[in-house]
C-alpha cells in the first residue's frame, strides 16, 4: 500500500471522527507511521490489551508527544478516544485523534 493509499484509508476513517480533517497532520503521521500503519499486526489498536494501550502511552503520548499528564491522566484520554472510535481502531485514526485532543499538532508539523 502506498502512502496515497494509507492516507486515502485514514481520512476516510477519520472523517466519521472529524468532518474537517486536518489533513496535513494526517499525512505527516502516515508519513513518520506508514510501516506501522502498513502492517497487519499493529494497523489497529487493541484497546482490549491493556500491554497494547502501554506501548502508544509510552511510545506515543511520552515519546513522540512529550505529553505532561499523570498515568491516570493519560488512561482516561486513552479509555475516551476507544471509546469514541466505533469498531476496529484504526491506529492512524487513533494518533490523529489523540493528537488533536492534546492540542500537539506542532509536534507534525
Amino acid at each position: 500500500m502506498t502512502h496515497e493509499e494509507l492516507f486515502k484509508k485514514a481520512l476516510e476513517d477519520v472523517k466519521k471522527y472529524d468532518p474537517n480533517p486536518d489533513e496535513e497532520l494526517l499525512r505527516e503521521l502516515i508519513a513518520i507511521y506508514a510501516i506501522v500503519f502498513r502492517n497487519a499486526d499493529s494497523a489497529y489498536v487493541a484497546c482490549g490489551q491493556r500491554d497494547e494501550l502501554e506501548r502508544v502511552k509510552k511510545n506515543f503520548l511520552l515519546n513522540k508527544l512529550h505529553v505532561d499528564l499523570s498515568d491516570e491522566e493519560m488512561d482516561r484520554l486513552l479509555k475516551e478516544v476507544c471509546e469514541e472510535i466505533k469498531g476496529k481502531k484504526l491506529r492512524s485514526t487513533f494518533y490523529y485523534l489523540l493528537t488533536k485532543k492534546l492540542g500537539r499538532r506542532d509536534a507534525f508539523v
